[in-house]
């Protein structure tokens, strides 16, 4: 009996001190985290992996006290915020959990070669084909010393890392490239769902660059003319020929949101500071926005549209519009941001006849972004350059 008691002390003695050795390993603290690789050798290797990557890491260089691993895995998963961006809806943190954790599969894994660290990375980056694709890209152009299209490619690596950041696991985003005048529809697993051409700002009334959300579908919309363009353009037009109004089928509505006739204001005395009327356009496939519209979060009238122009799409030179984005497959895209069949293929072939604007909210808001790329990759994974069209790049050097 005198053995197997001490047997029992013995293995008790076992179990409690591999218990307390799991205790000390699992103890995952920001200061043993930063201190495990912040030892020069594994940060440098953290470093060159960000630069292989298109990552500037002058910002994150070692600092023997206190090097900034977390900063620089923030950065690699989910990089900081775009140049040219006019609004944010909503800034998101990056998802510290997953820093924490791709930092100590590091520690522990104790990756020796670049190749090692890339499937550790990759529960870190974005999920998006294109952003893999954009990373051999970056690599090979970096391989041939093609500084100039490296960096552009750089940028758009950023991109796609701000969208991992913003868009939170989401089902479904849509991203925009006002530069390259074309829309992705991707999916939960980072593949591109949908692709379509768009039409984008003119370059005196540019598209502005954003990060927001869609939170509904309009069918058969109203256009109410935006400010500007009811008092620049179009009341000179009126002045010349009140029939302009009802060729157009535009209603005028006074400051208390009533109709008024056209015949009974004295257009001539009207003027773009003096105006205190607004357009409204009925609905119907002669509308400006045509059938469709996805109203999207933000403080410039900016929206996702049809158009009654649809022959515009075949054209390369494609940046027309005010500042809205005419979308090529209207009713796709709300099937793929709804998440389910919305509309029928034929909606746009629909007699179009007193047809209200009706809402079709999303259950969940869909993030959109709308970005000005100069690198991405197309349907034939390629990698594609854009103009500068609107000369943003210039002003931003």
């Amino acid at each position: 009996m005198k053995s197997i008691g001490q047997a029992f002390c013995l293995l008790a003695i076992i179990l409690v001190g591999t218990t307390a050795c799991q205790h000390t390993a699992v103890e995952r603290t920001d200061e043993n985290l930063i201190k495990e690789l912040g030892e020069r050798e594994a940060y440098e290797k953290l470093l060159n992996y960000g630069k292989s990557i298109g990552i500037n890491t002058e910002k994150f260089a070692f600092r023997e006290a206190n090097a900034p691993v977390l900063g620089l895995l923030e950065e690699i998963g989910y990089g900081h915020k775009p140049a040219n961006i006019k609004y944010i809806k909503k800034e998101n943190e990056a998802d510290t959990a997953v820093i924490r954790q791709v930092g100590w599969n590091l520690v522990n894994d104790e990756p020796k070669e670049m190749a090692e660290l890339e499937p550790i990375m990759a529960s870190l980056e974005p999920p998006y084909d294109s952003y893999r694709q954009l990373k051999n890209h970056y690599k090979r152009l970096q391989g041939e010393n093609k500084g100039d299209s490296a960096a552009i490619v750089a940028a758009s690596l950023n991109a796609y890392r701000w969208i991992h950041r913003q868009a939170r696991q989401a089902e479904r985003l849509v991203m925009v490239n006002i530069r390259g005048a074309y829309l992705k529809g991707i999916d939960a697993t980072g593949k591109d769902a949908m692709n379509m051409r768009v039409i984008t700002g003119k370059k005196d009334t540019p598209t502005p660059s954003m990060d927001t959300y869609a939170t509904q579908i309009i069918t058969y919309p109203y256009w109410n003319v935006p400010t500007s363009i009811a008092t620049k353009e179009m009341l000179p037009k009126i002045k010349n020929d009140l029939g302009f109004l009802e060729r157009n089928k535009i209603e005028v509505i006074n400051g208390q949101g009533e109709r008024v006739e056209p015949g009974e204001i004295d257009w001539y005395s009207l003027s773009e500071s003096d105006f205190p009327y607004r357009f409204r356009q009925d609905t119907g496939e002669d509308n400006s926005l045509g059938l469709l519209k996805v109203d999207i979060e933000n403080p410039h009238a900016i929206y996702l549209h049809d158009t009654n122009a649809r022959y515009l799409f075949a054209k390369d030179q494609r940046w027309r519009s005010h500042g809205c984005v005419r979308v090529q497959h209207p009713a796709d895209l709300a099937n793929f941001m709804a998440g389910e069949k919305l509309l029928e293929n034929e909606f746009l072939e629909d007699p179009k006849e007193d047809h209200p604007p009706k809402s079709h909210p999303f259950s969940k808001k869909v993030p959109v972004f709308l970005f000005y790329l100069g690198a991405d990759i197309n349907e034939a994974g390629q990698l594609v350059y854009f103009e500068d069209v609107y000369g943003w790049d210039k002003r931003t050097a």
